[in-house]
């Protein structure tokens, strides 16, 4: 039979009876007490004492927390002349316990939660991932476990900064939080009238490190409306050598030329629009295509000044071409659809984008259908046409006064029943359209919508 005996000189000691021993009188030193033999086993014991008293409703009438606080508190501040210190560090004892509290209490839930979480980590981070980045932050406020997972490499592979205006520094942090994981970022607000905060400094993460994260770069999409320098996106994209999808919304026509002597010849899909009041090119684009020679399958350039010259040489020097917009260009009149159906000359040409060209000849495109319901074989890869146009298309050399189109529809559509042909010229003061035809027409394509209907395709 075990016994166990206790003895006095056995006795633990009591920090608190120490405390209480070594307070000062009123005549003692104006100076706080100090303990010489304290160690953190002393200070664990106080405090692991003070948390054991029982909760207040258990107290007997006769003993109160408060009064203790306020009888020991008082007794500091007699025998101490510095008044303030005794305040100050009554506060940040508390403010330390309750701060440690909150966070061992919000350890506590994370653990919770991390053993109660269905979803494995990578596809929690795979979800994170494909949520805005605004909904990320959020989540990673909720608590440990999610901040754990929205600060994941991986959720930022894919930047999308183009829902609402943003600072410099957000772009940056995006940038350095994604890190090696980085593959896509779309930069700037679509939306013309809302004045952005962003500058071109926004993309220097990309240069830094000798251009480590922009090379890392695939597809690069940016909504310029005036807040980029010339000098800083030719920086930015001077480091991105493997850039397959690029995309600028809002250039400035004297910047195509630098940034297409920056673009890698890997680049398989470039979209360019010109900026509002950018003025005319002064230089071949034609040439530069002819001579470089990029990869590129798909190609648009919006609202640029380009002859029929110039679209033939650019067509000749990108022999892989799938997908061509010419939006909204209005001085081509449509004479290179010529070259385009010579037999002579092979083409992977699928999709014909001629939007609101306002210079484009009814003639040259009936002479382009007739070459294609000529011969199958002809312009085999041929999916898609749309030569859409609010005012109509031209018409010996002026815009007709009546719409008397004279396109073989009929015979297209039994020769290359594949062939999609669109043709709508909606006035804008009316919502019917007053010609449109398609085998397979989709109600819910806009002529207008020059931009946003060739981002799927054209980058």
């Amino acid at each position: 039979m075990l016994s166990v005996t206790l003895s006095a000189p056995m006795e633990t000691p009591n920090p608190n009876k120490r405390l209480r021993r070594d307070l000062p009188s009123s005549s003692g030193p104006s100076s706080l007490p100090t303990v010489p033999d304290f160690n953190q086993n002393h200070v664990d014991l106080i405090i692991s004492s003070f948390l054991s008293l029982p909760d207040f409703p258990s107290l007997s009438s006769s003993i109160s927390i408060m009064d203790s606080f306020d009888r020991v508190i008082e007794k500091l501040l007699q025998s101490c002349s510095d008044d303030d210190r005794i305040k100050d560090r009554g506060l940040r004892l508390a403010s330390l316990l309750r701060e440690s509290t909150t966070r061992c209490a919000r350890k506590h839930a994370a653990d919770h939660n991390s053993s109660s979480w269905r979803l494995p980590h990578d596809l929690t981070v795979k979800v994170f991932s494909m949520v805005d980045k605004k909904s990320l932050m959020r989540a990673s406020a909720c608590c440990i476990m999610f901040k754990k997972y929205a600060m994941d490499p991986l959720c930022y592979s894919h930047t999308d900064l183009t829902t609402e205006t943003v600072e410099n520094r957000i772009v940056r942090n995006m940038i350095l939080n994604a890190g090696k994981e980085l593959r896509s970022l779309k930069v700037g607000c679509p939306d013309e009238s809302t004045k952005s905060l962003l500058s071109g400094s926004c993309l220097a993460p990309l240069s830094s490190d000798h251009g480590f994260l922009g090379n890392l770069l695939e597809s690069l999409h940016i909504y310029n409306h005036g807040w980029l320098d010339n000098t800083s996106l030719c920086r930015a994209l001077s480091v991105c050598s493997n850039l397959t999808d690029l995309k600028i919304v809002g250039l400035d026509v004297n910047s195509l030329r630098k940034v297409l002597e920056v673009l890698p010849k890997k680049c398989q899909h470039l979209f360019v629009e010109k900026g509002i009041g950018s003025g005319r090119s002064m230089w071949s684009l034609g040439s530069f295509f002819l001579s470089y020679r990029p990869d590129l399958t798909s190609l648009s350039l919006i609202g640029f000044e380009l002859d029929d010259g110039e679209v033939h040489i650019i067509i000749r020097g990108l022999p892989k071409l799938k997908y061509l917009n010419l939006s909204r260009t209005s001085v081509m009149k449509g004479g290179f659809l010529r070259h385009v159906s010579d037999r002579r000359r092979g083409s992977l040409l699928e999709t014909i984008i001629l939007r609101e060209c306002r210079s484009l000849d009814e003639t040259r495109v009936c002479k382009f259908l007739d070459s294609l319901i000529m011969s199958r074989r002809h312009l085999r890869f041929i999916r898609h046409i749309d030569v859409s146009n609010y005012n109509g298309l031209m018409h010996g050399g002026s815009k007709p006064k009546r719409l008397f189109f004279v396109f073989p529809l009929e015979k297209l559509k039994e020769k290359r029943p594949g062939v999609t042909f669109v043709a709508d010229f909606r006035s804008p003061s009316s919502s019917s359209s007053i010609f449109s035809w398609s085998p397979y027409y989709s109600p819910s394509s806009s002529p207008g919508d020059t931009s946003s209907g060739s981002g799927s395709e054209g980058g």
